[in-house]
């Protein structure tokens, strides 16, 4: 007979383990664009970011984003993983372990959400579309450049072994590239990479597959998937369960972190809470500064914020899987940790709340009862254009006099 005994509730700050991992608990930083990487390269701002997330108690922080190819970065300043940024990664990796905690590459390819006109490259998607990111008409991927990008994921994979990471991040979520190709509204093709949702999958698939062959065991494999894009005639649940079904059986993941929006058409279903336009809207030349103010409400929409906002969907996921998942979205508190702990959930994954609080796990862990000081305003989502911050936190470090060195301007100097 089976045991009618209830399984034990693991306490979020114990150690788990995470494919051949052992991290020192289950609160893994999320990731998010850090805006410190001028020259695509690491720099001491970079490094320093990561090293106090580290030293502030989470098991693991992900360095966001580390493109595969460039073209597949959402702008130019993004690190593209190449032989050139292996030594500035290393040096990240190093600094994170010496404060006790692993790093993770967030690997993928934007796709779609790329920048054209920041990269100076043309952006791949399913098909060709005109793209509200850098006003200019996408080009659709051919089969040799989904080879090419499937393989471009299995090198950066490999870079970032020796870059010192335990573990990469394939980006399936936010419609980058993978993303883009299961959505059914950007995905029109009639080939073998588009119709059916096996179809529309393969891309995804192949890519989680080509990684695990170029690693093995040697690091951890996770992945960023979305359950639903959040705009009509977007990837929905239903579909995304049987994605995620196929993951599981082809056996390339080590745990699957839940994700929701669209970067390319609805970012807001993603972060929840308040619409920063007046923050955004500063970022620009004045011409698009206005456009913004008057129309910017009809993509970057409002939606109630509430802890663990993506539950009700990620239950879904849990039911139907037994691999390893990360909830994501809302995670500000033990008391939420502790609720998706007895949802089954392995890890959860934290961002805002950690730009105002770097050190909130380590205070959590010295008093349980510890609340999150994020009000959920989203005034950090446009710091990303000058090094990625909480606008709410008094104490942000002040930028360096001398304009800070990246690996490529420290080897030039030499």
């Amino acid at each position: 007979m089976p045991d009618p005994s209830p399984r034990p509730v693991p306490d979020p700050l114990a150690p788990a383990r995470l494919g051949p991992l052992t991290l020192r608990n289950r609160v893994v930083k999320a990731a998010t664009f850090e805006g410190m990487t001028p020259d695509a390269l690491v720099t001491d701002d970079l490094v320093e970011f990561h090293r106090r997330h580290a030293a502030g108690g989470i098991a693991m922080t992900t360095v966001a984003y580390c493109a595969v190819a460039p073209e597949g970065r959402t702008e130019r300043r993004q690190i593209w993983m190449r032989p050139e940024a292996v030594p500035g990664l290393r040096r990240l990796t190093d600094a994170v372990h010496a404060e006790g905690a692993a790093a993770c590459a967030q690997l993928g390819h934007a796709g779609p959400v790329a920048d054209a006109s920041s990269t100076g490259l043309p952006a791949l998607a399913p098909q060709s579309r005109f793209s509200p990111v850098s006003l200019r008409r996408t080009r659709a991927a051919t089969a040799e450049d989904i080879v090419r990008v499937t393989r471009a994921h299995a090198d950066a994979a490999r870079l970032a072994v020796e870059s010192g990471f335990d573990a990469v991040e394939l980006h399936f979520g936010h419609n980058y590239l993978a993303s883009a190709f299961l959505s059914p509204k950007l995905n029109r093709r009639t080939d073998r990479y588009g119709g059916s949702l096996a179809h529309r999958a393969e891309v995804t698939r192949g890519i989680a597959r080509a990684v695990r062959d170029a690693v093995g065991d040697r690091i951890a494999i996770t992945a960023k998937l979305n359950m639903k894009d959040g705009v009509p005639g977007g990837l929905g649940v239903d579909e995304s369960l049987q994605v995620a079904r196929w993951l599981q059986d082809d056996g390339g993941l080590d745990a699957l972190q839940l994700t929701a929006g669209s970067s390319l058409l609805n970012p807001m279903y993603l972060f929840r809470g308040d619409a920063p336009l007046k923050e955004f809207a500063a970022q620009f030349p004045a011409p698009q500064r206005l456009g913004i103010r008057l129309f910017g409400d009809r993509f970057l929409r409002t939606y109630p914020y509430e802890d663990a906002y993506l539950l009700e969907h990620a239950r879904r996921f849990r039911a139907a899987l037994d691999l390893p998942l990360t909830l994501l979205g809302g995670i500000t508190s033990l008391d939420t940790m502790e609720r998706a702990m007895k949802e089954g959930f392995q890890f959860v994954a934290m961002a805002r709340a950690l730009l105002r609080e770097p050190d909130l796990v380590e205070r959590i862990a010295r008093d349980r009862t510890t609340p999150s000081l994020c009000i959920h305003c989203n005034r950090c989502m446009p710091t990303i254009y000058s090094g990625t911050h909480c606008p709410e936190k008094p104490e942000k470090p002040e930028k360096p006099e001398k304009p800070e060195k990246s690996e490529k301007t420290e080897k030039q100097g030499r």
